[in-house]
Formats: C-alpha cells, structure tokens, sequence
C-alpha cells in the first residue's frame, strides 16, 4: 500500500477522479481552480525547448557510434526512421476519418468560444505555405532566435545537423561533448522530476475546469483516441513490420510471431523498451537472426525506433487540433510527421514520453491546455507504444540481417 501511495500515477488518477467531482459539483464556477492547471502547462513550456534541443543533439552525435557499423547502420536507421513516418501517416489518416475530436459536441464549442479558446486557437494555427516555403521554412536562419521562439521543427533540425557534426569529431573529443548534453539532460530529468510533483495538483486543476466547462460526457470523447490508437498499432505491428519480413528477410512469418509472444508480454508488462532487451534477443535468435547482428540493431532500436510513441503523438496532435477547432494546413501536417520521426532519436533520453506531445502540439500551432487531460490514461497507451516498438526492433533486425554476411 505504501509503494502504491508513493506513486505518482495513482495520486494523478485520485487526482482526475477528485477534479471530475468537483467539476460536476461546481459546474463552471470550478474555473477557480484553473490557475494551478496553467501553472503546470507553464512549467512543462518551460522546459520542453531545452529538453528537445540537448535531446535531438546527444542522440544524433551517439548515432557516430554507427559509423563503425557500415552497411548495417545504415539500413537499421532508414528502416526505422522510413517505418516511423508510415506510422504516423497512418495514424492521422484514422484521426482524421474518425474525427475522435470533432464530437466535442455544440454545449462544448459554445464554452469554447465563451473561453475564448478558439480565438488562440486561430491565432496559432499556422499559415498556408507551399512545398518549398515548408522545406526553407524548416531551416532556421538564426538558431537562437529558433530557440527563443520555441520553433520546436527548426530547433530538431538544427540539433540534427549539430549532433551529426559532433559525431565526426575525434572519439575523445566526441565523448567529452556527449559527455557534456548527458549531463545537461540529467540536470533537465531533475527537473522534470520537480516539475511532476505538481502534475496531480495541475491535474486536478485543468479537469475540475474542463468538467465544469465542459461537462463529463464530453470528457469521455477521449476515450476515442484509445482504440483508434489500437486501431494503428495493430495496422503497424501486424500489417507493416510482417510484410516487410516476409518481403525483405529470411525469417518464416510463422517463426516471427512464434517467437514474438514472449518479448511482446514482457514490454506490455513493463513498458520499457531496454527491460525488454535480452528477451527480444532471445526471441531473434530463435528465428535465426545472427547474434551480431541483433546485438547492434536491437539496443539501437531501443534507443531511437519509437513508431509507437509516434503514433500516439500525431493521434494527440490530430485530436487536440479537431478538440480547440484548429484548421491544419499540409505544413501542419508535415510538421507533425516530421517532429514525431525525428524526434525519435532523442526519445531515449526523455522521461515522461507526454513532453515530446507538447512539442508536436507547439509545432502545429495547437493549444496545450488539454493535454494534461491524457496524463491519467498515460500508461495504458505507454504499455500498447512500447509493445509495437519492440515488435520494430526485431523486424528491423530480420531485414538487416538478410543483407549482412555471416
């Protein structure tokens, strides 16, 4: 009992629990409590420019480590980065045919628009370009501007571009440098930690009023983005990753979900990609996959192959944009596509997988009030993300060893 009180996701689900009460008690005049949710929202903008930057860095300057590797790096890093993209796209066709956040309902948009929700909306939401004005537009002119704005795609390209060039330095000088963002993130994690001591008060807060604006059928809307969100993982894990085993590799498709099973119960139990490690290992030896090559691919996958995670960003991205009446134009949608690809490769090093939504959300202009709303539900979707992500690795570990000489 102690160990579940000290908990942090239980005393964020009281904490839902007791702000859906007081909402539906107190009605709109729950508002009051508004400020400790803006409060949080506040705090969590604070730190989610430094933590993608250090993030993006560190991440593209380890991938040097690859350069060793040849061929085999290669083909892993474009396998899952190509694996990633076709996730998200899945992903926002399903937001966009199911419109699991339109149904908010006409009670909702009216206290949307008395909020004056919508009008900050519309200021954010980002302006039509074409092809070429989204591709130069991606580039920043001034870094520290990119910075300072929160122009969260500038700020990943320009981290890759940095990270990349940190990866061709000598391996001493290299280290020094990754040394030098490693311990600049761990001090970022500290405050992450800080700042999520507050999330069951901003919690409460941001659901008290959310209840009593809105109402609780509209909070169960949701829910929706849950099985739409199944929905892709089991296009992905049962649709792409197989096919491109059964198209790319040497593995029998009968062999690849035998030995599956066991490394896919593991992660949804623990939602860790790394504990789950060794045992999907194990399962690539039993379908043949060389030692070598699943000890390189494997760790590398649990570092930076994250289409689960991805999946559920754009979902968010798509959802809170139909929620707040957020028009996205084909920049939105490029941004969201390539802020979840990308910003992949520093996941690793990111607690709280909710920070990198923030920046996806900041990177389409769409409001980040709502997202506090999916803390609760958080573990369920990190269990199903991280389930498909291991099911990558070992797929992209198939492929990669077709083309690698024993």
């Amino acid at each position: 009992m102690k160990k579940l009180l000290k908990n942090l996701g239980v005393w964020i689900i009281i904490a839902m629990a007791i702000g859906i009460v007081v909402g539906i008690l107190m009605g709109p005049d729950a508002s009051m409590f508004k400020p400790l949710g803006d409060l949080f929202i506040q705090l969590i903008k604070m730190l989610v420019v430094p933590l993608v930057a250090v993030s993006i860095i560190g991440g593209a300057a380890a991938l040097g480590e690859t350069r060793s590797a040849g061929l085999v790096g290669g083909i892993s890093i474009l396998y899952m980065l190509a694996t990633t993209a076709v996730a998200i796209v899945v992903a926002i066709f399903l937001a966009e045919l199911f419109e699991p956040g339109v149904h908010v309902g006409a009670e909702g948009m009216a206290a949307l628009d008395a909020a004056g929700v919508s009008a900050v909306a519309s200021d954010a939401a980002p302006a039509t370009m074409g092809f070429w004005d989204t591709v130069i537009g991606m580039i920043p002119d001034n870094p520290i501007r990119a910075l300072a704005q929160g122009d969260i795609l500038q700020i990943i390209i320009f981290g890759l571009f940095l990270g990349f060039g940190v990866s061709t330095l000598k391996d001493e000088s290299r280290r020094k440098v990754v040394g030098g963002l490693n311990m600049i993130l761990d001090a970022l994690v500290w405050c992450i930690g800080k700042v999520m001591l507050v999330a069951p008060f901003g919690v409460f807060g941001l659901i008290a009023d959310a209840t009593g604006t809105f109402g609780f059928d509209q909070l169960l809307q949701m829910a929706n983005v849950l099985w739409i969100d199944l929905i892709a993982v089991l296009i992905i894990g049962l649709g792409l990753y197989p096919t491109t085993v059964y198209l790319f590799s040497r593995v029998k498709l009968r062999d690849y979900f035998r030995a599956m099973i066991k490394p896919q119960v593991v992660s949804f139990s623990t939602a860790s990609s790394l504990a789950t490690l060794p045992v999907n290992m194990d399962a690539c030896e039993q379908m043949g996959v060389s030692k070598q090559t699943a000890g390189f691919v494997l760790p590398l996958g649990a570092t930076i192959n994250m289409s689960g995670n991805a999946i559920y960003y754009a979902l968010l991205a798509i959802f809170f944009a139909q929620f707040y009446g957020v028009e996205l134009t084909m920049d939105s949608y490029v941004s969201i596509t390539i802020v979840c690809t990308l910003g992949a490769i520093g996941q690793a090093g990111v607690p709280g997988p909710t920070l990198l939504a923030a920046a996806v959300l900041v990177a389409a202009g769409i409001p980040l009030e709502g997202l506090p709303l999916f803390y609760a539900l958080d573990r369920i979707f990190d269990m199903i993300r991280t389930t498909l992500n291991i099911t990558g690795d070992a797929a992209c570990a198939c492929v990669v060893d077709r083309f690698v000489k024993k």
